[in-house]
């Protein structure tokens, strides 16, 4: 036989708790408070405030989450801007062109859709061979199978 502190158990149908107690009443000194509304103490001199710390995987589901709802570029526009010019200047033996700030942003827009379509097929090949981890084989297997035309050579 089990022995509680709370006397014998409730009848069936019965519909106060096994456990119910009296009023306790707070301690001296102290208001009565529930552990959210108290205030958080402030940090001691020289000791650093602790940081969030996320379970395995949450942050990446929040950065997936955050990426998929924003429609901005991912690429900063002047380190991509640099990259065109410069190789802008190889296929036209040293020639400087000038370039539209809507071109620019018109090769952006092609060459990001153009990479996330290219990460997902990679990740399905991961997915494939039974990881959740993306390898450049994956990505280079992406490409073969997409051909020359989408693949890019």
């Amino acid at each position: 036989m089990r022995h509680s502190r709370a006397g014998p158990s409730p009848r069936r149908g019965s519909t106060t708790s096994p456990r119910r107690r009296g009023p306790t009443s707070p301690r001296r000194g102290q208001p009565r408070t529930s552990p959210r509304q108290r205030p958080r103490a402030a940090p001691a001199e020289g000791r650093p405030v602790r940081r969030r710390r996320y379970r395995p995987g949450q942050r990446a589901m929040l950065e997936i989450r955050k990426y998929q709802k924003s429609t901005n570029l991912l690429i900063q526009k002047l380190p991509f801007a640099r990259v065109v010019r410069e190789i802008c200047l190889d296929y036209t033996r040293g020639v400087d062109m000038q370039w539209q700030a809507m071109a620019l942003l018109a090769l952006q827009e092609a060459a990001e859709a153009f990479l996330v379509h290219l990460m997902e097929d990679a990740y399905i090949c991961a997915i494939h061979a039974k990881r959740v981890t993306l390898y450049p084989k994956d990505i280079q297997l992406a490409r073969r199978i997409r051909g020359i035309q989408e693949g890019l050579g």
